[in-house]
């Protein structure tokens, strides 16, 4: 009888050295910002403040509310780009030209500052009104940056319909099912794999870019701790603590946007990938099991 193979697993002493390096490295930052001047208490003593958290309802309200309008716009114009008629195409190319071609910050400016173009607006027996008292602060971010998104779902969208075989198209056109039937319930429900992931990078890049709206004077979270930092004296620790109240909303975010994918990747791998918790519970296990085993 031939003698059994042992099987020993190659040791990856690699792993190691970089362990040790980025512990290092963050052990010695950890110092630095312990040596500084700043006072730490103020953090925990302003962190669930009243104002702090009025400040992050207001942002994931403009959060949400500028990612509706862009991904109600973004879907209308991709659909609109990948038309046959060349008006309406070239529309939509325009759009996203013009939006993607200038900057946020830019674009807010322009929105707040429009009553110097049109004193007053008029709807008829709707409404009428001065300009400056029709773009309030908020609806001044809302149309900023909701506009703005819909140029880059746009072509997130124009890319998720794209990936879709067009034999699913030219099948549901056999079956006697119209374009619009078509879309609802063969294009769009494949194209969402494609679509998701980076619809979700643009929920979060969002909650980052409205601390840009601080410029047009409406109150979000990072207007709240730059007003509690001059009022107490540290600015500087209200930043942090505002920077700390972002990782914690991303993180959350980032935790839905994990689970959409995965609800999604059902139809496309064999195996749908493994769940935080089932990850963390793997590695631990993983501990028990016998360095090396016969085979």
């Amino acid at each position: 009888m031939p003698e059994a193979i042992r099987a020993v697993p190659v040791r990856h002493y690699g792993r190691y050295v970089s362990a040790v390096i980025v512990i290092g490295l963050f052990v010695a930052i950890v110092y630095a910002f312990s040596q500084g001047k700043i006072n730490w208490g103020a953090i925990p003593e302003y962190f669930f403040d009243d104002r702090i958290l009025r400040g992050v309802g207001q942002t994931m309200l403009l959060t949400l509310l500028s990612m509706l309008i862009g991904v109600v716009g973004g879907i209308v114009l991709a659909v609109m780009r990948l038309s046959k008629n060349p008006v309406v195409s070239s529309i939509s190319w325009f759009y996203i030209w013009f939006f993607r071609g200038t900057p946020v910050l830019v674009q807010l400016m322009v929105w707040f500052n429009l009553g110097l173009v049109f004193e007053y607006i008029n709807l008829g027996p709707i409404y009428k009104d001065y300009w400056s008292s029709f773009m309030t602060p908020f609806l001044t971010a809302l149309l900023g940056l909701g506009l703005n998104e819909a140029a880059y779902m746009a072509e997130i969208c124009r890319a998720g319909l794209l990936s879709v075989d067009e034999g699913q198209t030219e099948a549901s056109h056999a079956l006697g099912m119209s374009q619009g039937k078509t879309l609802r319930r063969v294009v769009i429900p494949q194209a969402m794999r494609v679509i998701v992931p980076p619809t979700g990078n643009e929920v979060i890049n969002m909650l980052k870019t409205t601390s840009l709206v601080a410029t047009v004077q409406f109150y979000e979270l990072l207007r709240y701790a730059q007003d509690i930092g001059q009022a107490s004296g540290s600015p500087v620790e209200m930043l942090f603590l505002a920077a700390a109240w972002y990782l914690v909303l991303t993180s959350v975010l980032s935790v839905g946007q994990y689970y959409l994918e995965r609800y999604y990747a059902r139809g496309s791998s064999r195996s749908l990938p493994q769940t935080p918790f089932q990850r963390v519970r793997a590695t631990v296990l993983s501990f028990g099991r016998p360095k090396g085993g016969m085979a």
